[in-house]
């Protein structure tokens, strides 16, 4: 088990449910507790966050 942060505010682009999306930082993917689609999450290395 890992540990998920929940990502508030954000909609699925699948099942449309709002606040239901998780964030699995160690198997970089973004997961939907309503219908369980996932999604691999690649950062782009280099480019600097504002």
């Amino acid at each position: 088990m890992t540990l998920a942060h929940f990502l508030d505010g954000l909609r699925c682009s699948d099942c449309g449910a709002i606040h239901v999306l998780r964030l699995d930082p160690l198997r970089a993917l973004v997961e939907c507790t309503e219908c369980g689609i996932s999604t691999l999450v690649v950062p782009e290395i280099g480019m600097e966050v504002r």
